[in-house]
């Protein structure tokens, strides 16, 4: 069936949430700084409406309690460290940033101001916070590294091509994302238990994602696994056509490169991850250190498959794989 779409509106429209709690300090307006690798994105638009309307559920309303300072270099990841810089200038309370990757350019133009990521990849490896129990520090949010998620996606593949003893695997770079060698690690760890052998192939801009797919090709990969940063997410639809053209069943982190012609995603729901962001904030704003606030993985994740890319590629997926999925694309 058909996700609901999101009506962009929604971001503007006016709404009566309840209030669960009142906020200290009513008179002083808080200040929410934003560090973004898009700008006018869909999906990002949903993603920050539900961190707002949460944010409002818990007490939040903008212009009554709290502001927002957005910042994004889009297109421009080399101008993220200015930006962030220019961020912090501007004072706020916490900084809400979108990656792991974002949150390290944050940190080095602030270590006192509360950071709060949305989605890592994985923190616990980037020197970002102590532990995942108790970050200390300045940062914490939320990581989506587990061995089991990872393993699940590589098995996922198998079923779809039960010869798969190669796996081409997409390795986007940019300021704007971190993959840490534990995350690699894990993915290895994952493919090995398969008797699957990986191949890792970088690329530093969507010109290269051609090139990138041929290389997979030309080495006997039989499959390939698009590692989910900045990069990849602004350029989901030319990585999907990438991998369309190369004829090799794609497996993605993120629902959104599904939905963009992508064969099958499998991870957790981004927009809970927006929506529960709101919490740390709200904690933060009311008080609590960072530091003191452990890190949260998600523990529930979503298969997406897109029909017409499977028949694209000549794949006939079976009825139970299709039953087992949360969405199916037409």
């Amino acid at each position: 069936m058909q996700r609901r779409k999101f009506i962009a509106l929604l971001v503007a429209a006016p709404a009566v949430w309840p209030v669960v709690s009142q906020a200290r300090e009513p008179d002083r307006i808080r200040k929410v700084g934003v560090l973004w690798g898009q700008a006018h994105d869909p999906e990002w638009l949903e993603r920050f409406a539900a961190f707002t309307q949460q944010l409002q559920k818990l007490g939040w309303t903008e212009g009554k309690n709290i502001s927002f300072e957005i910042r994004h270099a889009a297109g421009k990841p080399d101008q993220f460290p200015a930006i962030a810089t220019e961020l912090v200038e501007a004072n706020p309370d916490v900084i809400l940033a979108g990656t792991a990757g974002l949150a390290a350019i944050a940190r080095k133009a602030t270590n006192t101001i509360p950071i709060v990521v949305v989605n890592a990849g994985e923190l616990e490896g980037t020197g970002l916070i102590a532990s995942l129990r108790r970050p200390g520090g300045n940062v914490t949010g939320t990581q989506i590294l587990s061995p089991e998620l990872m393993s699940k996606r590589v098995e996922i593949l198998k079923q779809l091509v039960p010869a798969l003893t190669r796996l081409g695997i997409l390795e986007p770079i940019t300021p704007a994302g971190i993959t840490t060698p534990h995350y690699i690690e894990v993915l290895d760890d994952a493919a090995r238990s398969l008797q699957i052998r990986i191949h890792r192939v970088a690329v530093f801009s969507p010109a290269e994602f051609t090139a990138a797919f041929s290389t997979f090709v030309q080495e006997g990969d039989q499959a390939a696994l698009v590692i989910s940063n900045p990069l990849s997410f602004a350029n989901r639809a030319e990585l999907a056509r990438a991998a369309a053209r190369s004829r090799l069943p794609t497996i993605y982190e993120v629902r959104s490169f599904a939905a963009a012609g992508g064969l099958i995603s499998y991870g957790p729901d981004f927009v809970q991850l927006a929506r529960d962001s709101a919490s740390y904030v709200d904690e933060i704003l009311r008080g609590t250190a960072p530091g003191e606030l452990p890190v949260q993985q998600p523990t529930k994740f979503e298969l997406v498959v897109n029909l017409k890319a499977a028949k694209a590629l000549g794949l006939t997926l079976p009825e139970s794989f299709l039953l087992r999925a949360d969405e199916v694309i037409d």
